[in-house]
């Protein structure tokens, strides 16, 4: 490695590990009685700090789907995220949010990775979703190192996203990645706007599972959206897991604890943290959202502690 390069990635995982930071890294914009909204990397939009996990739509009816969507606009979320694989959510999502949609940021991914099966899955969302574009288009959950090879291959699927920003379908391109080594690779393949990653105080602290993405996103000056900030823990064996039937992790539904791993996530430069797949944990989320202030140095130890006694979701372990 470089000198220069070895610099820049000691400065950014030095950022980041310093956190609670000023978060001065990210422009932030903080209206009392309202949700916070921060810059989503370069493109020049701000999207709150709660953003909805449209999977929590799956199996709905759609007076539930409408009825969501609108607690979550009216309490001031702008950002709403989607994708084909969440089962019927597209559907329930399309006309729930087309009275909204000129006042929100909808982003959706798709898990096809050659040329034209993008491009018709791209098609579908669009009628689905009842708009003509989407703000933000996305690889969705990239997690092995031939995916990625794929995704820019001769008959890959990345050109099909460049086609259809140049044709308006689109505005911004990025990705989301369930390992470490996809998520670089992808972010050393192209100038992606943003990236969608775990980033949660357990897989931080105990699976290692985060810091050197969010430091290769920092230093590309990507916008960075959290997933599973509000995971507790896989779920134990024999939970009682319907109340979360779609939702694959034990999500935090106690609000204090739900309170503490948004406040993690958030004490990070990451731009939105999206919600699980439980309309439980939407209303949770927007009521403890006011609160979701960056932890104090003290409350930095006591969270790690915790973390590194929780199962994680993630690990990472970096080959020498």
């Amino acid at each position: 490695m470089k000198r220069r390069e070895f610099l820049k990635g000691t400065t950014a995982a030095a950022m980041l590990s310093c956190f609670p930071a000023t978060l001065s890294a990210i422009e932030r914009q903080i209206t009392p009685g309202t949700i916070e909204r921060r810059a989503l990397g370069k493109t020049g939009e701000k999207l709150s700090i709660i953003g909805f996990g449209g999977f929590m739509l799956n199996r709905c009816t759609s007076e539930q789907a409408s009825e969501w969507i609108r607690l979550a606009f009216e309490a001031g979320v702008n950002h709403f995220d989607i994708a084909p694989e969440y089962g019927t959510s597209e559907e329930m999502m399309g006309p729930a949010l087309e009275p909204f949609r000129k006042k929100v940021f909808l982003s959706c991914k798709t898990a096809k990775r050659r040329q034209g099966e993008a491009a018709g899955e791209l098609e579908r969302s669009l009628k689905r979703l009842r708009t003509d574009h989407f703000d933000l288009y996305q690889f969705h959950h990239v997690t092995r190192l031939d995916e990625v090879e794929t995704i820019f291959g001769d008959d890959g699927a990345m050109k099909a996203f460049e086609q259809a920003r140049k044709d308006g379908k689109v505005r911004f391109l990025g990705f989301s990645a369930h390992s470490v080594e996809a998520a670089l690779a992808m972010m050393d393949r192209y100038p992606f706007d943003s990236i969608m990653f775990p980033v949660n105080y357990a897989t931080w602290n105990a699976g290692n599972f985060g810091p050197q993405v969010l430091a290769r996103a920092q230093e590309k000056k990507m916008g960075i959206l959290a997933l599973k900030a509000m995971a507790k823990q896989p779920w134990p064996k024999d939970a009682d897991r319907s109340a979360h039937p779609i939702c694959w992790y034990q999500p935090m539904t106690d609000p204090d604890e739900a309170l503490m791993g948004l406040r993690f996530t958030l004490s990070h430069p990451v731009t939105t943290a999206l919600t699980p797949a439980s309309s439980t944990c939407l209303k949770i989320a927007l009521q403890v959202v006011p609160r979701c202030t960056p932890l104090a140095p003290e409350e930095v130890e006591v969270i790690k502690q915790k973390g590194l006694t929780t199962v994680p979701l993630f690990r990472y372990q970096a080959k020498d």
